[in-house]
């Protein structure tokens, strides 16, 4: 899918357009979502707000190359709104023992060290890691120097490296 043409098709007022743009960022939406504020439920009433608002706003989008960013910041927005509505701390979830393959399990272990870090450093790494995007669209998108960007995800690396090599309650010490 050409999204620069699909964004444009979306800004003179083709819906079908629109709905393929979403269609095609829902799981980034989803992963985004989750990562910051830890409830199906919340964040499923953050993408809705973000489509909704996004859809009205999607003609105020000069560069439609930056569709992408422009969506994530708005969901942004909307959970942080959905936080402080809250007021509500976000629960670490922990890993149930299951019947997982070794790097399946090393998969949903990383995973799970990633929910265990600080907020602002998880929404970087997944930014970053899961989201491909650079250190300067992390930047602009969370409006942080871009050296700011750098040390979240350094301090996450560090972080994880130990928590991974590390015994279990090291990781107890960050939390």
């Amino acid at each position: 899918m050409e999204i620069e043409l699909e964004v444009k098709r979306a800004q003179n007022g083709e819906k079908e357009a629109f709905t393929k743009l979403i269609r095609h960022y829902q799981i980034h939406l989803y992963r985004i979502a989750f990562a910051i504020l830890k409830n199906d439920s919340d964040c499923a009433d953050a993408i809705q707000e973000t489509i909704l608002k996004s859809y009205q706003s999607i003609h105020q989008l000069k560069q439609p190359n930056y569709f992408k960013t422009w969506l994530i910041r708005i969901l942004i927005n909307q959970c942080n709104q959905i936080l402080k509505q809250n007021k509500k701390m976000i629960p670490f979830e922990k890993l149930q023992e299951s019947s997982y393959s070794q790097n399946e399990y090393k998969e949903l272990e990383i995973k799970d060290l990633i929910n265990h870090l600080e907020p602002h450093q998880r929404l970087v790494v997944i930014l970053y890691y899961f989201e491909d995007l650079s250190l300067k669209q992390i930047s602009n998108l969370l409006d942080i120097p871009e050296g700011t960007v750098k040390s979240r995800l350094y301090k996450a690396r560090s972080i994880l490296s130990e928590w991974l090599s590390g015994s279990k309650e090291r990781m107890i010490h960050y939390e």
